[in-house]
């Protein structure tokens, strides 16, 4: 009678747990914080802004042609000037190379310039935008909901239009980790270190690559941290390829869609996104990323969360080719984005 009795509580223990742990994973929404959005723009308040278009109009002749310069203030909107490419377009401007398809879009204002460029690369279909900031300020993050949480997800386009941003790139997806750092706009949301590299993007526009075990969230704020991740690993450092061939995130196959974020110079960004896992687009290894990025000039690229989750927004379309069930074309869910805006 003891034995069965035992039998019965170990089999509702074990069926409790089973429950609980796949409502944890899958279905609570654990909120620790709504209206997520702050910003800790007191990391600015010894950065000197520079106006993109002034330093652009510099550089020109404007002694000419004043019709010239009428025509051009007055296609610019609210949220900058937006010209779609063509077969006639001039000089391609973005960070270029031989694998280049040539240019898909472009945005300019006084605080951004991108230029959004596709390459073929390893049989894969790679998106690049090419970003030139004023202030770090305008490279922003944003929670699913506007809520730091697990099993808070959004698609990424659904978070891009929430935020009004220009361009848009899914996060690290920090709430499929329980540990590693988590700090978004200035604002520390989670402390505990983890076991990956994370990256770290300062209030002057630079980038730096660090060992968890290095420095606590706070003391990165403190050292003027504007956003951190915390998924990795990192793919180029000091201009050199610091990922092997055989390198890998976790399970994952070789080739993937991929998402990355790199460092030409200070406030000159490369935002990466690639397809994968489709007819057309094989997918990428890490080393074959971070190989095609330092090509382009990076001398710092981190690794952020791909597969099904990778996406980029830009000028409110969805630019490359998600993956999500397999090779079904459909946005993921995700917990947060990165943005121009």
């Amino acid at each position: 009678m003891k034995k069965h009795k035992f039998s019965i509580f170990y089999g509702i223990t074990l069926i409790s747990f089973t429950v609980y742990m796949v409502l944890n994973t899958f279905v609570i929404s654990s909120a620790y914080q709504t209206n997520a959005g702050e910003a800790n723009t007191s990391l600015f308040e010894d950065e000197t802004e520079t106006d993109l278009s002034e330093e652009s109009s510099s550089d020109e002749d404007t002694s000419d042609d004043s019709s010239s310069d009428s025509d051009s203030s007055s296609s610019k909107g609210k949220k900058g000037k937006h010209s779609k490419s063509s077969d006639s377009d001039d000089e391609d401007t973005t960070t270029q190379s031989s694998y280049s398809d040539g240019v898909i879009d472009t945005y300019e204002s006084d605080n951004a310039e991108i230029t959004l460029t596709q390459y073929t690369y390893e049989d894969t279909k790679i998106y690049v935008a090419d970003v030139t900031l004023s202030s770090a300020q305008y490279l922003k993050t944003a929670f699913a909901e506007d809520t730091y949480g697990k099993n808070v997800t959004e698609t990424t386009s659904s978070m891009a239009s929430s935020n009004d941003a220009i361009l848009a790139i899914n996060g690290d997806n920090y709430g499929s980790q329980e540990s590693g750092y988590v700090i978004r706009n200035g604002v520390v949301y989670r402390d505990e270190a983890g076991t990956s590299d994370i990256l770290c993007i300062f209030a002057d526009g630079s980038m730096e690559i660090y060992d968890p075990d290095e420095y606590s969230a706070d003391e990165l704020v403190e050292m003027g941290v504007w956003q951190a991740f915390s998924f990795g690993p990192a793919l180029v450092e000091d201009g050199e390829v610091v990922v092997s061939e055989d390198d890998e995130v976790g399970k994952a196959k070789a080739s993937n869609p991929r998402t990355a974020i790199g460092m030409i110079d200070e406030l000159h960004y490369l935002i990466v996104v690639s397809d994968g896992r489709t007819d057309e687009s094989e997918g990428l290894s890490l080393y074959e990323l971070a190989e095609f990025m330092q090509e382009l000039g990076a001398t710092t690229v981190y690794n952020l969360d791909g597969g099904g989750s990778s996406t980029m927004v830009f000028n409110g379309t969805v630019i490359n080719n998600p993956t999500s069930n397999g090779s079904t074309i459909k946005e993921r869910e995700v917990n947060d984005i990165v943005y121009i805006g």
